[in-house]
């Protein structure tokens, strides 16, 4: 099959000015090379494509692919991950993952919340501040945790955004709101385990592969999974493959949600245990990182005994399969 790959290269935005953390959720060239490399090994011819002025250039010029493997992030808007799928929904080529009104939605996390809460699943209590007056009005017991409220790889978390008093959340969401130019999330502080869910497939073919638990080491930003420590994951943080009673709730919360909202081909979700030890949702990756070593869907596949090559079938074959139904 004749597969054309999209995705953000990190070098290319960084060499047209954009920072370090503004490309955080880009592609290094070699996670493209393990991809384009495991597409070869598994019989598919690849073509390289880009991002979405890329795939914009080349549909205009009449190319077309049987399938694409599609990757981007985009960079601006609450719809910047949606937009690669629409244009290629737009023009009837096939692509991999979800489409684009699911990645729409769970980019925006407080509205992904609303609908896992609509549900039944449990996610922690939580208010959006879209200005300096929205501050005052969060009327949640503390802790509580701030980030922004549609970024990925940890952008706008760190040590600080645990918030245990109305002065720090004051400074903490001006902080987030002149930073990042969009609404705060702020939900009620969870204390238990973390863990995140690799989940292969699409609906009733949707399966839990693996779950780990985020352990953070000495030295690591204390409270939470932050851009740092997913930067630097190799020293900061430990992945312990998870096969308890608390994983297993993990496992059936993420499918749940991960079939609720309509996710496809592969993906992950965060969840995190209040006192009790019940399992709450945190938030859904239905575009995880491809890293074959860096990225935590690949890093929780191989602990399980999944090859990078076997993922990346697996996430073309559940793509296929839509294609060739009616």
């Amino acid at each position: 099959m004749k597969i054309g790959l999209t995705y953000d290269l990190r070098n290319d935005y960084l060499a047209e000015g954009f920072g370090e953390e503004e490309t955080a959720e880009f592609d290094r060239p070699d996670t493209i090379a393990a991809i384009e490399e495991a597409l070869g090994q598994i019989g598919h011819q690849t073509e390289r494509i880009g991002h979405a002025r890329r795939l914009v250039e080349k549909l205009g010029a009449g190319r077309r692919w049987e399938l694409v493997f599609n990757i981007c992030e985009g960079l601006y808007g609450f719809g910047r991950e949606a937009l690669v799928p629409a244009l290629l929904e737009a023009y009837r080529i096939p692509y991999t993952f979800s489409d684009p009104l699911v990645l729409a939605l769970t980019l925006h996390k407080p509205m992904t919340k609303r609908v896992v809460r609509d549900l039944g699943i449990l996610t922690p209590d939580f208010a959006v501040v879209d200005n300096e007056a929205g501050i005052s009005r969060v009327d949640l017991p503390f802790p509580l945790f701030a980030k922004p409220v549609a970024e990925g790889t940890g952008k706008g978390v760190d040590a600080a955004s645990k918030i245990t008093n109305r002065q720090q959340l004051r400074r903490v969401c001006l902080r987030l709101l002149q930073r990042y130019q969009q609404p705060v999330l702020v939900e009620t502080y969870l204390p238990g385990r973390e863990f995140t869910v690799a989940i292969v497939g699409t609906g009733p073919a949707a399966e839990a592969v693996g779950v780990i638990e985020v352990v953070l080491r000495p030295g690591a930003e204390a409270s939470a999974y932050s851009y740092v420590n997913k930067e630097k994951c190799e020293e900061l943080v430990l992945y312990q493959l998870a096969d308890d009673q608390a994983a297993e709730q993990c496992r059936l919360l993420a499918l749940s949600a991960w079939r609720g909202l309509g996710c496809r081909d592969a993906g992950r979700l965060d969840i995190r245990l209040d006192a009790s030890g019940r399992a709450h949702f945190l938030e859904v990756n239905p575009l995880a990182g491809l890293h074959p070593l860096h990225s935590d869907l690949p890093i929780i596949c191989s602990k399980v005994g999944i090859s990078y090559r076997q993922l990346i079938d697996r996430i073309v074959k559940s793509a296929v399969s839509r294609v060739k139904q009616p």
